[in-house]
């Protein structure tokens, strides 16, 4: 890595850190005295130091005295504001050398996040529940971000040293361990990264590399990372790099992009494309599963060669067919739902084609959005009923079978579950679990004030909060019952909604992912038989096909053909051509 502590035997440590503010900068090594680092060139400060041994503790010193962590830093074992720690990445031994990747078309992807999907929310303590997603047919994990954040406890998302492994979670050895113990499941490990923002606390980068942001462009978090302006080479490595680590040191199966419509780059080539260059070469051997969550739809992104792999992206976050799904389900039309609520065509067009919006003007952001996708397999979209941000971003952050008939839940979840769209889980959602996913984070101070009131203001202009007394009940994010009631409860499974998962996904397996690896372009096409009720087909190269009839609304609905083929999962009754009020019936034709 560029940037950075590296040790090696024959030589000790390199620590180097790009600092173009300051003339002279030092490195500081615990216990012992200040050594001043030598110019390189280009802003760069260098200093190896021959006994400087794995474990060893340090950090940079600014000309005014402040000491700062290295925001290479692999491990932060006193926080953010602590020292760094020299880490070995050979040290650890691995024994997933038989290990060789799944294929994409097969995942069925479970997100997580560490700190609440165990009693104890470490690395280690996962290891445990592994064996639990076997079990219920899960292939593939998604972790929500690691890197190091302030405090015990936070989503992710403000993380400021994202080469660290948060200490609340253990050491990089015991997320090591987690992925090697995937892997010996038949498990993949994908892990969230963020390279559109830093968080607020503990983000020394301004003091002693300003050039790291630029005002030239500004995010939802305030001034953008600078990845196109003038000494922007740099600052792409630090992310491309980051990319390369978690590929490279945690044999990580792949990565899924945070909002990378935040990621403003005018520049030929654009950081994503650089960066999935990159990330491919550095991966011929095994697959490898790039993820984009973006809310521009941008097809191209995902484009696929002659031979049907993925050029650059592998798939992204399906927020369509979760809100039209969503939107069946409550019947709720606030904020962005109101653009889905009791359209059909989009309904169908989600299923059958990835997105809702390839290009239409959607009113909530008052712009067109979205490419068209109907040439991408169904295999370039993650499809989801439930997720962290749209659990999380309600204001008490209570899951869809809280406020949804138990009918429509299981409707909608029949029909994610065996989309021939990669489907995800989020934790806990297998068995029916009731416990909230709210937004929590560690912040103190005047921060914390303002991320508590601010998470109250959010939600001001919804009717159900417009009363100062009902938004005070929505919980404090900085509190720590807000994160303890996120816990998954594990003695509260429901064992009747785990075994229709388990069932769910077993049919999957055998009856549709099979015909998903033979579906290519413009594999699925839509009728509407009437308001909240469609028959999607898709078809594969070799003529045979995958259909789902489904009405997701209160009231029956007739007008639907007979079954050609044969039943594979039926979720209400069905007589005749007439589905009852949340039917899903999925069936599989086989072709002449």
């Amino acid at each position: 890595m560029p940037h950075g502590a590296q040790w090696a035997a024959h030589i000790g440590t390199r620590f180097r850190l790009w600092a173009p503010a300051h003339t002279s900068i030092d490195l500081v090594i615990e216990g012992r005295d200040p050594l001043p680092m030598e110019d390189i060139g280009h802003g760069w400060r260098e200093r190896v130091v021959r006994d400087a041994e794995p474990g060893t503790l340090y950090r940079f010193r600014l000309p005014d005295g402040l000491m700062v962590p290295d925001p290479a830093s692999r491990f932060q074992p006193a926080d953010v504001h602590g020292p760094s720690e020299v880490i070995d990445p050979t040290e650890y031994r691995w024994r997933d050398e038989a290990w060789a990747g799944r294929p994409w078309h097969e995942a069925v992807l479970y997100e997580l996040h560490i700190g609440t999907f165990t009693p104890e929310g470490t690395f280690r303590s996962a290891i445990d529940r592994l064996d639990h997603l076997v079990s219920v047919g899960v292939n593939a994990v998604e972790v929500m971000p690691v890197g190091d954040f302030p405090g015990a406890r936070n989503w992710g998302y403000d993380g400021v040293l994202p080469y660290a492994p948060d200490a609340a979670y253990g050491r990089p050895e015991d997320f090591k361990a987690f992925v090697e113990a995937a892997h010996a499941r038949g498990i993949s490990v994908i892990l969230d990264v963020v390279y559109n923002h830093f968080g607020p606390d503990g983000n020394y980068l301004s003091l002693y590399a300003p050039g790291f942001f630029t005002e030239r462009h500004h995010t939802p978090w305030g001034i953008a990372v600078n990845y196109d302006g003038e000494h922007s080479r740099p600052v792409r490595d630090f992310a491309i790099h980051n990319a390369l680590y978690w590929i490279e040191e945690y044999h990580l199966d792949g990565l899924r992009l945070d909002a990378v419509h935040a990621i403003i780059d005018d520049t030929t080539p654009h950081l994503l494309h650089e960066l999935s260059v990159r990330a491919r070469h550095a991966t011929l051997n095994r697959p490898l599963h790039l993820v984009l969550e973006n809310e521009e739809n941008a097809a191209s992104r995902l484009l696929r060669s002659d031979d049907g792999r993925a050029e650059r992206y592998t798939a992204q976050w399906n927020d369509d067919v979760h809100h039209v799904l969503h939107v069946a389900a409550s019947g709720e039309g606030d904020s962005y739902y109101g653009d889905y609520v009791g359209d059909t065509d989009k309904l169908g067009r989600a299923l059958a084609q990835g997105f809702a919006f390839q290009g239409q003007v959607m009113s909530f952001r008052g712009s067109p959005r979205g490419e068209p996708s109907g040439e991408l397999p169904p295999t370039a979209f993650v499809s989801f009923v439930q997720n962290h941000d749209q659990i999380g971003n309600r204001a008490f952050g209570d899951r869809l079978n809280a406020f949804s008939p138990p009918e429509a839940v299981k409707a909608v979840s029949a029909v994610c579950l065996l989309l021939p769209q990669v489907p995800m889980l989020f934790m806990g959602e297998e068995w029916g679990a009731a416990t909230p996913f709210p937004f929590f984070c560690d912040f103190s101070g005047d921060l914390a004030d303002a991320i508590r009131n601010g998470r109250r203001e959010e939600f001001k202009h919804f009717p159900a909060f417009r009363d100062e007394a009902a938004r005070d009940r929505i919980p404090d994010p900085t509190a720590a019952s807000t994160f303890l009631a996120a816990k998954l409860d594990w003695n509260a499974v429901d064992p009747g909604a785990l075994a229709r998962t388990r069932s769910l996904l077993a049919r999957r397996l055998a009856e549709v992912t099979p015909l998903v690896a033979r579906m290519g372009a413009h594999a699925g096409a839509y009728e509407i038989l009437g308001r909240g009720a469609v028959t999607v087909r898709w078809r594969t190269e070799d003529g045979a096909e995958l259909r789902l009839d489904a009405n997701l609304k209160a009231d029956p609905q007739g007008g639907f053909a007979d079954v050609a083929g044969r039943e594979i999962w039926r979720e209400g009754e069905v007589a005749g051509g007439r589905l009852d009020p949340w039917t899903v019936r999925w069936s599989v034709h086989d072709g002449v």
